[in-house]
Protein backbone atom coordinates (compact mmCIF):
# COMPACT_ATOMS: atom_id res chain seq x y z
CA UNK A 1 0.00 0.00 0.00
CA UNK A 2 2.83 2.58 0.97
CA UNK A 3 4.94 1.82 -2.15
CA UNK A 4 1.84 2.34 -4.78
CA UNK A 5 1.21 5.41 -2.43
CA UNK A 6 4.61 6.61 -3.03
CA UNK A 7 4.56 6.23 -6.64
CA UNK A 8 1.43 7.87 -7.26
CA UNK A 9 2.52 10.69 -5.45
CA UNK A 10 5.89 10.67 -7.23
CA UNK A 11 3.87 10.28 -10.77
CA UNK A 12 1.97 13.64 -10.03
CA UNK A 13 4.83 15.13 -8.18
CA UNK A 14 7.30 14.64 -11.51
CA UNK A 15 4.31 16.22 -14.19
CA UNK A 16 3.48 18.95 -11.64
CA UNK A 17 7.20 19.98 -11.84
CA UNK A 18 7.53 19.37 -15.33
CA UNK A 19 4.96 21.22 -16.18
CA UNK A 20 6.13 24.11 -14.19
CA UNK A 21 9.91 23.91 -15.15
CA UNK A 22 10.56 22.72 -11.64
CA UNK A 23 14.13 20.95 -10.96
CA UNK A 24 13.66 18.30 -8.18
CA UNK A 25 17.00 17.89 -6.81
CA UNK A 26 17.89 15.91 -3.51
CA UNK A 27 17.41 19.39 -1.86
CA UNK A 28 13.95 20.07 -3.16
CA UNK A 29 12.49 17.05 -1.44
CA UNK A 30 13.14 18.05 2.03
CA UNK A 31 12.91 21.47 1.44
CA UNK A 32 9.11 21.12 0.10
CA UNK A 33 8.81 18.66 3.28
CA UNK A 34 9.85 21.65 5.64
CA UNK A 35 8.03 24.28 3.60
CA UNK A 36 4.32 22.22 3.71
CA UNK A 37 5.28 21.47 7.51
CA UNK A 38 5.09 25.39 7.51
CA UNK A 39 1.80 26.10 5.79
CA UNK A 40 0.38 23.10 8.00
CA UNK A 41 1.75 25.35 11.60
CA UNK A 42 -0.11 28.14 9.54
CA UNK A 43 -3.08 26.67 9.53
CA UNK A 44 -3.31 24.82 12.67
CA UNK A 45 -2.64 27.97 14.33
CA UNK A 46 -5.39 29.67 12.57
CA UNK A 47 -7.79 26.82 13.37
CA UNK A 48 -6.36 27.13 17.21
CA UNK A 49 -6.61 30.40 17.84
CA UNK A 50 -3.23 31.33 17.84
CA UNK A 51 -3.41 32.81 14.13
CA UNK A 52 -5.25 35.21 12.49
CA UNK A 53 -8.28 33.50 10.52
CA UNK A 54 -8.30 35.99 7.57
CA UNK A 55 -12.24 35.58 7.30
CA UNK A 56 -12.01 31.83 6.70
CA UNK A 57 -14.62 29.73 7.99
CA UNK A 58 -14.72 27.35 10.40
CA UNK A 59 -15.35 24.98 7.13
CA UNK A 60 -12.73 26.86 5.27
CA UNK A 61 -10.53 26.05 8.38
CA UNK A 62 -11.12 21.96 8.26
CA UNK A 63 -10.70 22.09 4.93
CA UNK A 64 -7.29 24.07 5.01
CA UNK A 65 -6.41 21.49 7.52
CA UNK A 66 -7.19 18.65 5.69
CA UNK A 67 -5.74 19.93 2.41
CA UNK A 68 -2.02 20.74 4.47
CA UNK A 69 -1.74 17.27 6.36
CA UNK A 70 -2.30 15.44 2.79
CA UNK A 71 0.74 18.01 1.28
CA UNK A 72 2.88 16.91 4.07
CA UNK A 73 2.19 12.94 3.51
CA UNK A 74 2.29 13.32 0.20
CA UNK A 75 5.80 15.31 0.55
CA UNK A 76 7.25 12.66 3.41
CA UNK A 77 6.16 10.01 1.32
CA UNK A 78 8.23 11.65 -1.73
CA UNK A 79 10.70 12.05 0.18
CA UNK A 80 10.72 8.32 1.25
CA UNK A 81 10.50 7.55 -2.63
CA UNK A 82 13.58 9.44 -3.47
CA UNK A 83 16.02 8.38 -0.95
CA UNK A 84 15.15 4.28 -1.28
CA UNK A 85 13.74 4.18 2.55
CA UNK A 86 11.64 1.10 3.21
CA UNK A 87 8.89 2.91 5.47
CA UNK A 88 6.73 -0.50 5.58
CA UNK A 89 10.22 -1.88 7.80
CA UNK A 90 10.42 0.99 9.54
CA UNK A 91 6.80 1.35 10.90
CA UNK A 92 7.37 -2.36 11.94
CA UNK A 93 10.26 -1.40 14.15
CA UNK A 94 9.50 1.93 15.13
CA UNK A 95 5.50 1.34 15.86
CA UNK A 96 5.70 -2.35 15.89
CA UNK A 97 2.91 -3.19 13.68
CA UNK A 98 3.05 -4.48 10.12
CA UNK A 99 1.20 -1.67 7.84
CA UNK A 100 -0.55 -2.96 4.66
CA UNK A 101 1.56 -3.71 1.59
Amino acid sequence: MLKDLMEQFETASALYAADNGMERDDDWFVLKLQEEMGELIQIWNRVTGRGRRKGMSDADLATALADETADVLGHILLFAHRNGLDLNAAIERKWRFRPYE
